[in-house]
């Protein structure tokens, strides 16, 4: 045994007619059992277990009737248990577990009277465990975990089998409730019926009696009412002085964590609650069980503080108290339990800052105390726990401050998650030391600059999401050669320039990049603007200045022109009294989510027309009518997008007007998967914006080309005075726009000229008041990064 043995066991094992004991265990051997190992008549003891072994169990076997030792456990070995070794009339242990045996259990096992260790456990049999095996009072181990079996436990288990030791049915079908005549298996050390369907609740009282018991398991039932009173029956578990394994997780036990808790035995190692209805606090006897090396109290709905008594628990090594309602401040005294390899906490309702001293815990391998109401700064200790290694998660709070250089001291972690708190300043430097880094998440905060080159030392990264921050300037082409990286999120920042066209950016469905208007190039996928090609010589300069000179004097000619022409058609308008608009506004047409996605091709890329500041627009197609529309869908995540949509809404309710985007309905519903959604749908708009004609991409066809003829470009720059005039001296209130800009201003199919886009807009009297309570000039400045109007200042100033 435990040697390296392959190949098949050799068939001259037959040849050895006074063989007493055969044990080759714990090698390597394969093939099937030798059928004539039944020459071995004096075989008293068989043991093939944790090998390689297939095929079924020889049928020439039966004649072995002298076995007192089978055990071909953990082996491949296939077939029904075979029901000739009930006549195996001196056999004491019988081992089959960890095979593929099928069928039902043979009613001929209840034949064994002398069987005392029986172990069929992880195979796939079915049926009920035959009753004349429960009445085989010799037996000690009885197992049959991990198959198919139904029914229900004897009442009378217990005093059937007064000599068990081990009892384990757990990973079935067994139903009903847990027998009360345990009690009279004094010997019983350990009893497992986790992962059944077992209902009712423990009879506490019965295993109280049990002063053997060093493990009971009934996790993955259905015990318990979910009410008051139900894990009273802690207090008899008391009697238990040896426990060291009560695994109560997963089933239906309510009410609150009794102070018996804190009677159990001193000895307790493992202590599982997790998955039940337990509400209000731990009790603070908690801290009496000093032996505790796992805690696992999570997903049920605990409240209050967590007890500084909980770092008495110095053998602590797992605390998993994830998904309740706890409060107040995460307990410095944690710092205590020097032997913490995992500590989860996340979604509670911790508030305070993460304690400093959890540095101390230099055995820490997992830390997560995301999704919860923590603040202040990250303390710089936690990067000083030099075994953080498999993941650093304080996600999802109201963190601020840097992320401290010392990040880079993390040299093993795999996976960092700072995303969706307030934390600003540069990526630092450091972090690039984090050289076995996989998965690296900082979205949703307030980074600024640029990416640092030194994140190529990250070459490990498949994971790295650092969208809806600040940051800016070019993408480095160092993220290219990242040979690993598998999806990369770079949305919803301020980068410009040419995109890299290598290593990840070579791969659209593993890239996102929208919301950086200033980002060209890149895959024709990505529908990003091509990049202008600049020309610097100096013979073009000379050539260029008589040219600036002529449109200069051109440009003064058509703003004289059209300024006569825009006091002229004030004056007819208001000579006619009123308005001239192309329909009267008669209010919105509902429209529904599901009609949005049925009109877009559920916001199929090819529908894609554009993107805006705070969302992305789609063409679409009304079911009701047929009416091409724009449909722009607000991406919430995005800062500012929600308080966009309602200033929008308040400015586009209220006017009409030719040369004015035309809003048809609008959306505020969820989506398919619960997530809030918000949508404008105004009429389409055939010839793009006017951003699209001034500057045509690169890579258009010559029979796309845009030109305006100086006709064209006077209809136009008329038409977007006239809603200016309309905004600021015909609306019940004036309105500012605050971002007028080429790509606000669409036409339509006979190249008129229609603003859109009030996202930023104002109304005067509220922007006045702004104004009014604030000092600055800068503090009202409202538009485009790189483009503020100098129109929204004058209209602030009158």
């Amino acid at each position: 045994m435990n040697n390296s043995f392959a190949g098949e066991i050799p068939q001259e094992i037959g040849r050895l007619g006074s063989l007493r004991s055969l044990n080759l265990s714990r090698n390597s051997f394969g093939g099937k059992i030798p059928s004539n190992i039944s020459h071995c008549a004096q075989l008293r003891a068989l043991r093939l277990s944790f090998n390689e072994l297939i095929g079924s169990i020889p049928n020439q076997v039966s004649s072995l009737v002298n076995l007192y030792y089978v055990s071909v456990a953990a082996n491949n070995l296939t077939g029904a248990i075979p029901n000739w070794i009930g006549n195996f009339s001196y056999l004491h242990t019988l081992y089959l577990s960890k095979n593929n045996f099928r069928g039902s259990i043979p009613n001929e096992l209840g034949r064994l009277t002398h069987l005392a260790e029986f172990d069929i456990s992880l195979n796939n049999l079915f049926g009920i465990v035959p009753s004349s095996i429960y009445n085989i009072s010799s037996i000690k181990i009885f197992g049959v975990a991990g198959n198919q079996l139904h029914g229900e436990l004897p009442p009378n288990v217990g005093i059937s089998l007064p000599n068990l030791e081990i009892f384990d049915c757990g990973m079935n079908n067994f139903t009903r409730a847990i027998p009360a005549s345990w009690s009279n298996s004094s010997r019983l050390q350990e009893l497992d019926c986790s992962a059944n369907g077992l209902t009712g609740t423990l009879p506490a009282e019965s295993l109280g009696r049990l002063r053997s018991l060093v493990r009971i398991n009934f996790g993955g039932n259905r015990l318990g009412s979910g009410k008051a009173g139900d894990l009273n029956f802690l207090i008899f578990l008391a009697n238990c002085s040896g426990l060291e394994d009560l695994l109560l997780d997963h089933n239906h036990f309510g009410g609150e964590l009794p102070r018996s808790i804190a009677d159990l035995s001193t000895q307790l190692k493992y202590l599982y609650l997790a998955g039940n209805f337990i509400h209000g606090s731990i009790p603070e006897g908690i801290g009496n069980l000093t032996s505790l090396a796992l805690l696992a109290m999570n997903n049920n709905y605990f409240s209050g503080s967590v007890p500084d008594a909980i770092g008495k628990l110095q053998k602590l090594q797992e605390l998993h108290m994830d998904r309740n309602k706890f409060s107040g401040p995460i307990p410095s005294s944690l710092g205590n339990l020097t032997s913490l390899i995992t500590v989860v906490m996340d979604e509670n309702r911790f508030e305070g800052s993460i304690p400093p001293s959890l540095g101390n815990c230099q055995s820490l391998l997992t830390l997560d105390v995301s999704n919860n109401r923590l603040t202040g700064t990250i303390p710089r200790e936690l990067f000083a726990i030099s075994s953080l290694s498999i993941s650093l998660r304080i996600s999802n709070n109201s963190l601020t401050g840097s992320l401290p250089s010392e990040v880079g001291e993390l040299v093993n972690l795999v996976e960092l998650d700072v995303s969706g708190n307030k934390l600003s300043g540069e990526i630092p430097t450091t972090l690039g030391g984090c050289i076995m880094l996989e998965r690296l998440y900082m979205q949703g905060n307030e980074f600024e600059r640029t990416i640092p080159d030194s994140l190529k030392g990250l070459r490990s990264l498949e994971v790295m999401d650092i969208s809806h921050n600040n940051l800016s300037g070019e993408i480095p082409k160092l993220l290219e050669k990242l040979r690993f990286l598998k999806y990369l999120n770079l949305s919803y920042n301020d980068f410009e320039g040419e995109l890299p066209k290598e290593g990840i950016f070579s791969n659209a469905s593993g890239l996102s990049i929208i919301g950086n208007n200033r980002v060209c190039g890149g895959l024709p996928k990505l529908l990003l603007h091509a990049c202008s090609i600049k020309k610097s010589n100096s013979s073009s300069h000379r050539l260029l200045a008589p040219k600036v000179i002529i449109l200069v004097a051109y440009a003064v000619a058509c703003i004289i022109a059209l300024s006569c022409f825009i006091v002229a058609r004030s004056k007819v308008k208001k000579s006619r009294g009123g308005l001239v608009t192309s329909d009267s506004y008669k209010g919105w047409k509902s429209v529904s989510y599901l009609e949005l996605v049925e009109s877009t091709n559920g916001f199929s890329v090819d529908n894609l027309i554009g993107f805006g500041s705070f969302g992305s627009v789609y063409k679409g197609v009304l079911p009701s009518d047929g009416r091409a529309v724009a449909v722009k869908v607000l991406n919430l995540q995005q800062r500012g997008a929600f308080r966009s949509f309602i200033d929008e809404c308040k400015a586009l309710r209220s006017i009409r007007d030719r040369n004015l985007l035309k809003i048809i309905t609008a959306c505020s519903s969820i989506d398919n998967q619960g997530n809030g959604f918000k949508s404008l749908v105004f009429e389409f708009m055939a010839n793009g914006s006017l951003d699209s004609w001034l500057h045509p991409r690169d890579d258009e066809q010559p029979q796309q080309s845009k030109r305006l003829s100086l006709i064209q470009r006077l209809n136009i720059a008329t038409d977007v005075a006239s809603a200016l005039d309309y905004l600021h001296h015909s609306c019940e209130t004036t309105i500012v726009h605050c971002d007028l800009k080429p790509s606000n201003v669409l036409l339509g199919e006979d190249m008129v000229a229609h603003v859109g886009d009030f996202g930023l807009a104002r109304f005067l009297l509220e922007a006045l008041d702004n104004y009014s309570q604030s000092q600055t000039m800068s503090a009202g400045l409202r538009g485009s990064i790189g483009y503020i109007p100098p129109g929204i200042i004058l209209s602030l100033s009158t």
